[in-house]
C-alpha cells in the first residue's frame, strides 16, 4: 500500500485463528493536496476496504462535508464522499472538533467495530481535539437455532373461541390467586399450541436495516458486482459509475422515506421511533468537564461527581430546611382561611 504521493500509514493487526486480520490506517491530506494524490489515497482506502476489518482515522480537511445529508460544496469533497459510498465505509465521528468544522474523521467498514468515541480535549498546542476510541473485536458467535412463535400464521380466531369456551366463573370458584393463574395459564398454552405454529430463529441471521427491502439489496448487489468487473478490465469505468450512482440514490431515496415515514406515525409507533434513533446514536460521555468553586476544570469521573454532589446538596443547606419546617408548623392549615390574592399583589 505504499503510494509516494499520499501521507499515510496501514498496518494489519493479525486475528486469531477463525477470526479475520484488522486493517488501521492513519491519514493526513493537506487542505492543498492535487487531484492526483488525491486518487492514490482513494486507490488506498479501496485496497483496504476489501478486507473484513477496516479503521481508518486521520485529518482529511473537507471541512464542507455535511456528513448528515451526505452532501459537499467542493468538488474534491464530493470525490470524497463518492470513495466513502462506493467502498461502503461508515464514518462515525458527530461532533466538530476544530472551530466548527469536522475535518478529523473515523471511517470503518463494519459496523459496530468502533465505538466509545470520547473527546478529549487539546494536546497541547493544537487547535484539534483528541479523539479517544476502542476497536471492538467481536467474538466468534456460536450458532444457535431458536425456536419461536410465527404471529403471522396465528388463527387469533379459533384462539379466541377456546378460550370463549371455557367457564371461567366454575374453573376458578373457591381458588386462590396462584391457582387461579395455573388454571389460566395451562389452558392459554394449550389454545397457543393449537392455533400459533412455531419457527425457526438462526442467530447467524444478520439484521438488516429497515430501510433496506428486496428490491435495495439487487441494486447493492449490482454495485458490488460492477466493483468487481471494473477491477479486473471486464466493466468499463463510464458503466461502474452509473451503477454505483444509482444504487446510493436508491439507497438515500430509502432512508429518507423510512425516516419520513417514522417521523409521521410517531404517536402510533413509539417504539419503531425510538428503535431507529437509538441505533443512530453512537457512545460518548454523557457529562463533560465541569469547573469546581475555585474554578479549575475537572474532568475525571469521580472528581465531576463530588462536585455535582456539592452542587446539589447546597441546595438543601440547614437554614432552607429549618425555615420550611417553622413555616409549617406555624400554621394551622385545616382551620385558616384560604389565602388571597390582590389586584395590587399581581
Amino acid at each position: 500500500m505504499d503510494e509516494e504521493l499520499t501521507k499515510s500509514l496501514w498496518v494489519r493487526i493479525k486475528g486469531r485463528a477463525g477470526a479475520g486480520d484488522i486493517i488501521v490506517g492513519v491519514c493526513y491530506r493537506p487542505p492543498d493536496q492535487g487531484d492526483g494524490a488525491d486518487e492514490a489515497l482513494y486507490r488506498q482506502i479501496g485496497a483496504a476496504s476489501r478486507s473484513q476489518a477496516l479503521a481508518l482515522m486521520g485529518d482529511f480537511n473537507h471541512p464542507d462535508i455535511c456528513w448528515r445529508d451526505n452532501a459537499a460544496e467542493r468538488k474534491q469533497s464530493r470525490k470524497f464522499l463518492e470513495c466513502v459510498d462506493d467502498n461502503f465505509l461508515l464514518q462515525v465521528i458527530e461532533e466538530p472538533m476544530r472551530r466548527g468544522a469536522m475535518l478529523d474523521l473515523i471511517l470503518t467498514n463494519k459496523e459496530g467495530l468502533v465505538g466509545d468515541i470520547k473527546l478529549k480535549g487539546s494536546l497541547g498546542c493544537s487547535d484539534h481535539e483528541m479523539v479517544e476510541f476502542r476497536i471492538l473485536r467481536a467474538v466468534r458467535r456460536v450458532c444457535s437455532k431458536l425456536t419461536t412463535l410465527d404471529f403471522g400464521r396465528a388463527d387469533f380466531g379459533l384462539f379466541r373461541d377456546l378460550l370463549g369456551r371455557i367457564p371461567w366463573d366454575k374453573a376458578l370458584e373457591g381458588r386462590g390467586a396462584q391457582d387461579s393463574w395455573l388454571i389460566f395459564k395451562g389452558q392459554l398454552l394449550q389454545a397457543q399450541e393449537q392455533c400459533i405454529p412455531t419457527k425457526s430463529k438462526s442467530s447467524k441471521t444478520t439484521k438488516r436495516p429497515p430501510w433496506m427491502n428486496k428490491e435495495l439489496l439487487g441494486k447493492v448487489k449490482q454495485k458490488k458486482e460492477a466493483y468487481r468487473g471494473w477491477k479486473q478490465g471486464q466493466v468499463a469505468w463510464e458503466e461502474y459509475r452509473e451503477t454505483g450512482r444509482a444504487a446510493r440514490e436508491q439507497v438515500r431515496k430509502a432512508k429518507a422515506l423510512i425516516e419520513i415515514s417514522l417521523a409521521r406515525d410517531v404517536k402510533d409507533n413509539k417504539k419503531s421511533f425510538y428503535r431507529y434513533v437509538s441505533e443512530k446514536r453512537r457512545t460518548r460521555e454523557n457529562v463533560g468537564p465541569l469547573r469546581n468553586e475555585t474554578g479549575d476544570l475537572v474532568t475525571q469521573d469521580m472528581e465531576k461527581a463530588e462536585v455535582l454532589n456539592d452542587f446539589f446538596a447546597s441546595v438543601f443547606t440547614g437554614k432552607s430546611l429549618s425555615h420550611t419546617a417553622q413555616v409549617t408548623e406555624g400554621r394551622d392549615w385545616e382551620n385558616a382561611e384560604p389565602p388571597t390574592v390582590g389586584e395590587d399583589q399581581v
